[in-house]
């Protein structure tokens, strides 16, 4: 296996949509419950402002996953905070794969004078809770029964790191 990271670019979308879409229909990892359309999948990973990015994870030449920083809140006060977000394809879950892909954002965040990095889990998801709890994340939150997928009310977990 040899993994690199490049910044997502158009011919990386359908790979990181049909991750996406195996999440959105077949998990709670995401709160989406309607898979998103390929204008609305580069919206969620391309963005304007160049503190936030989206990586292609590539194993050879093939789109393993994504891991992406954006957004915590909009609000200038929170300009040193990012939310951080990864997915696998399946095939590739449990490889070591989802902890280079959280200390590569991780060093892009620390290159863009971020401070606080969050993750924001099903509370049920514990692959990632284990994830970002080996990287160094702590629970900072948990809102109970927010959520409702198939069928079910489900918490959401808030991780956070701090950087420097």
């Amino acid at each position: 296996m040899n993994i690199t990271f490049q910044a997502v670019k158009p011919e990386h979308l359908p790979y990181i949509y049909d991750i996406y879409t195996y999440y959105v229909l077949n998990s709670t990892a995401t709160f989406q419950i309607i898979p998103p359309n390929k204008e609305e999948m580069a919206q969620m990973v391309f963005f304007d402002n160049p503190r936030y990015q989206t990586f292609a994870i590539l194993d050879d030449e093939v789109v393993c996953g994504y891991v992406l920083l954006t957004h915590f809140n909009k609000r200038e006060a929170y300009n040193r905070t990012a939310e951080v977000t990864i997915y696998l394809h399946p095939d590739y879950v449990g490889q070591g794969i989802g902890s280079q892909g959280l200390q590569h954002i991780e060093e892009f965040a620390r290159t863009r004078d971020i401070h606080v990095l969050v993750a924001i889990i099903c509370g049920e998801n514990q692959p990632s809770i284990k994830l970002f709890s080996r990287q160094g994340y702590s629970q900072c939150a948990c809102y109970r029964q927010v959520g409702e997928k198939f069928g079910r009310l489900l918490d959401m977990v808030a991780f956070q790191k701090i950087l420097d």
